[in-house]
């Protein structure tokens, strides 16, 4: 028994060497696990960033339209994510839905470079790429719980969302001489 199949690869030969009509495009859906997407750690959550969770599947729902050379694919990447609260240290998660528009092409077109399309290899189109690097890009680097998170007190570490510790800031130093200015 081999590896399991590549779930976001799509078989595009029909489309591309149909008819010849470029008005011909396709409805593609596909979901699946996402390969590392995100900065993991073998604890599973990197504190102070966030991840798409290990085994969490992510749903691609494109358009493919063929066009002189290869395919136009758009459409949207939807994932779950997580992470740690950047103030309060508290788990929090959420999905991320986000637009592509790709392009993947055979070779090189003219005044194009390598990195401006996904390859296409034996008439297949594999979108695992597109969708770790889409979802790389937009996952918050710095989550929050909430916009009005409190965080946590620097003097003994409360929590401030869930009230006033009471503790007092201590006085920089470097200011106690116009302390006499009172």
């Amino acid at each position: 028994m081999g590896a399991p199949a590549n779930p976001f690869v799509v078989h595009v030969a029909r489309l591309r060497h149909g008819h010849g009509n470029a008005e011909e495009s396709a409805h593609v859906v596909c979901r699946g696990e996402v390969e590392r997407a995100g900065p993991l750690r073998e604890a599973g959550i990197d504190p102070g960033r966030s991840v798409v969770p290990a085994g969490a599947e992510a749903e691609v729902e494109v358009t493919v339209r063929p066009f002189e050379g290869g395919v136009d694919v758009e459409g949207t990447v939807t994932a779950p994510w997580e992470g740690i609260c950047r103030r309060c240290a508290e788990p929090v998660s959420g999905e991320l839905r986000l637009r592509v528009h790709e392009r993947f092409a055979d070779a090189p077109l003219a005044g194009s470079t390598d990195e401006d399309f996904y390859p296409i290899l034996d008439d297949a189109l594999d979108l695992a790429p597109l969708v770790r690097d889409a979802l790389v890009l937009e996952l918050p680097m710095a989550p929050l719980c909430r916009d009005d998170c409190a965080g946590l007190c620097p003097q003994c570490g409360a929590d401030r969302n869930e009230g006033d510790c009471g503790c007092v800031a201590p006085r920089d130093p470097r200011w106690a001489n116009l302390d006499v200015l009172r």
